[in-house]
């Protein structure tokens, strides 16, 4: 029998730290409290935790410190996920950019910290967990989530979302963490690269003497999927010609090769994705209404970076760790003005442009820190003309913390405004007044 998930609970507040422990023990863990700061530091240095949960402000100490701490002489073996008051947000937020795994503020549902700290215990022993994170934000931390179900149960796939947003790396994510398919190929193909001609024998593989140049039989991506994950790239570019032979080789599992009459059988998992609006071209009768409703069994929808700008420091240092790590160096330290550049940034070729703004930077930039200016081709773009440019950076480093912070707080309380409302502190015409100015729109929260 295996044993339950070891949970650290840091917490000095009787009350509340045997309510959480009572819960927690009710859905299957084991809790490991301490009550102080210095019982803390003993129970994290003899023990190994799935989650760690801890409160910032503590009788003797502060848990932040303590996991800054941690962090600095040991790393952080467990995911840290802080409990903190409205106040100190800001803080939190720099956390996470430390490398903590989340937060939740108070008054807290119990269910959204019990979800929270299900999803982060998952990966809890594996040393390549955080190497396969998507993004610490609410909405790729539920995408990482659900991907795990669909592994196991989805046989066709859409991922949409803008060029850029990382499609192709939550296809391999799936293919991944598929019990059957995993040791399989992953094949990728982009459709929106080749002609019709060249698209068809590049699904369904040609017969040796099918056309000019065709001196052998080859393959196609079908059959070289068999067993394993085909990722359609760009499925939206695919000529209508094509969207009838796809359509037929999805129901009826099996290609001909061009040349060939033989039916040839393929199971495989199907994984297509696409920056344009599906729905719109089956309107427009760009896109076959019958082919979209079967490659629409199950959606996910990628976020751009613009909407999820807590992700963007934290892929900022994965990238400089990559970029270390394949030139045999140490990571460049980051500066606020870095960040604060990043933020303000709108990112329009989202993480492969953010990849390519790193790399650049770690070129042109001198010495172990990274430089503002080296980020971008025109030195200073990102400042705002004619005002103070560290200035605006503090003022656009400080309003997407509010984007962030406030879009999360409506997450979770699935979008009620009221209910949202009373968790910040603020009235309902408070935060509607800040959803205006940060161009939330309110049209897709509820309002009851």
């Amino acid at each position: 029998m295996s044993k339950p998930p070891q949970l650290c609970l840091i917490e000095d507040d009787a009350i509340m730290g045997e309510s959480l422990c009572d819960r927690f023990e009710l859905e299957g863990y084991a809790v490991d409290w301490a009550r102080s700061i210095s019982e803390a530091r003993e129970r994290l240095a003899s023990g190994d935790y799935a989650v760690v949960i801890s409160d910032i402000r503590i009788g003797d100490g502060y848990g932040d410190e303590l996991f800054l701490e941690r962090q600095e002489a040991c790393g952080v073996e467990s995911p840290w996920l802080f409990i903190t008051a409205y106040g100190a947000v800001d803080r939190a937020v720099e956390l996470l950019k430390r490398g903590a795994a989340d937060y939740i503020t108070k008054p807290f549902d119990l269910d959204a910290l019990v979800d929270k700290v299900a999803d982060l215990s998952i990966d809890h022993g594996d040393p390549a967990a955080s190497e396969r994170m998507l993004g610490t934000s609410a909405a790729m931390r539920r995408i990482s989530a659900l991907l795990g179900r669909l592994a196991q149960q989805a046989s066709t796939v859409l991922i949409t979302g803008e060029s850029g947003t990382g499609k192709e790396a939550v296809a391999r994510e799936l293919h991944r963490l598929d019990p059957v398919r995993a040791d399989a190929p992953f094949v990728p193909v982009n459709c929106g690269g080749l002609t019709e001609t060249l698209l068809e024998a590049e699904l369904f593989g040609h017969e040796k003497g099918a056309f000019t140049g065709a001196v052998r039989a080859r393959p196609g991506v079908f059959e070289q999927a068999h067993g394993g994950t085909l990722f359609l790239d760009e499925v939206g570019d695919m000529p209508p010609v094509m969207q009838v032979k796809l359509l037929r080789a999805i129901q009826e599992r099996q290609i001909v090769r061009v040349g060939g009459e033989k039916p040839i059988p393929v199971d495989l998992r199907l994984v297509c994705a696409t920056h344009r609006d599906l729905l719109e071209m089956v309107k427009e009768g760009s896109f076959r209404e019958d082919l979209y409703y079967r490659i629409h069994v199950i959606h996910l929808r990628l976020p751009p970076l613009r909407e999820r700008p807590e992700d963007i420091p934290w892929l900022a240092r994965r990238f400089l760790e990559d970029y270390a790590r394949e030139h045999g160096e140490s990571p460049k330290t980051v500066t606020t003005a870095v960040e604060t550049a990043l933020l303000r940034h709108r990112w329009p070729g989202n993480i492969r442009e953010l990849k390519h703004a790193i790399e650049r930077a770690c070129i042109m930039s001198t010495g172990a820190v990274l430089q503002a200016d080296a980020l971008f081709d025109e030195p200073g773009e990102e400042a705002a003309p004619g005002s103070d440019a560290e200035g605006a950076r503090l003022s656009q480093y400080l309003e997407a913390c509010e984007e962030s912070y406030i879009v999360r707080a409506l997450e979770l309380h699935d979008g009620h405004i009221a209910n949202t409302a009373a968790s910040l502190g603020i009235s309902r015409k408070n935060l509607w007044e800040r959803m205006k100015r940060l161009g939330l729109s309110a049209d897709i929260w509820r309002g009851a």
